[in-house]
């Protein structure tokens, strides 16, 4: 369990900002059960739900990053979450996985060319003798422009997208999971993410979505 509980380049649990929201979010009680599912709200509702803040510079996949920022995607608030984590000695590691979202704004189908979101990251904790799940992306303002309920965690059950919104319409379905890393794997990820989406690695894409503004944000 040592790679899950060190700190790493991108699960940078030893990061001052990341050291002072984990121990102003662990909660009281020393039980590690309770301390992630006190980590996993804090992660998920401080950190905004935002794809066009992705970027081909590696340095923002770091948990610290996201903090830094206020605002995200899916792997940094993953990273975030672990490295929350692992500060507070509870074992944790990110899983990736290829989803196709039903209820994407269509500016950002436009943008993807696709319905399939590649390399979406959760986390997994270590909690009472395996691991856990849990998946603070999406905060709960997105989720009620979105009519889905927020996704809660108890650290006992899986937390992953529902498949439904409340009107019965489907969301998410997941459809390859890449596995469980102890740090993002760079290589690994933006070749997949290239492979996946060409078109925004090209040299007219530098900038790549930092310089837009998000429609998922009901601003």
């Amino acid at each position: 369990m040592h790679e899950y509980l060190r700190p790493s380049r991108f699960i940078d649990s030893d990061h001052p900002a990341v050291v002072e929201f984990a121990e102003s979010h662990r909660g009281a009680s020393r039980d590690p059960l309770q301390q992630a599912v006190s980590l996993y709200y804090a992660v998920r509702e401080a950190v905004r739900y935002n794809p066009y803040t992705f970027s081909r510079d590696p340095e923002t996949l770091r948990g610290s990053h996201a903090l830094a920022r206020g605002e995200s995607y899916c792997v940094p608030k993953a990273t975030l979450l672990a490295g929350c984590a692992r500060h507070c000695g509870i074992a944790a590691r990110i899983g990736l996985a290829d989803v196709r979202n039903h209820l994407s704004t269509p500016r950002l189908l436009a943008l993807l060319r696709s319905d399939v979101f590649a390399m979406h990251g959760y986390t997994e904790f270590y909690l009472q003798g395996r691991w856990v799940k849990a998946t603070p992306a999406f905060n709960q303002r997105l989720c009620e422009l979105f009519d889905v309920a927020p996704l809660d965690f108890d650290g006992r059950q899986d937390s992953v997208f529902h498949p439904f919104n409340r009107k019965g319409e489907q969301l998410m379905e997941y459809l390859v999971d890449h596995g469980q890393f102890a740090d993002v794997p760079q290589a690994f990820f933006f070749a997949h993410l290239e492979k996946c989406y060409p078109h925004l690695f090209s040299a007219s894409q530098s900038s790549l979505l930092g310089d837009m503004h998000s429609d998922l944000s009901g601003d």
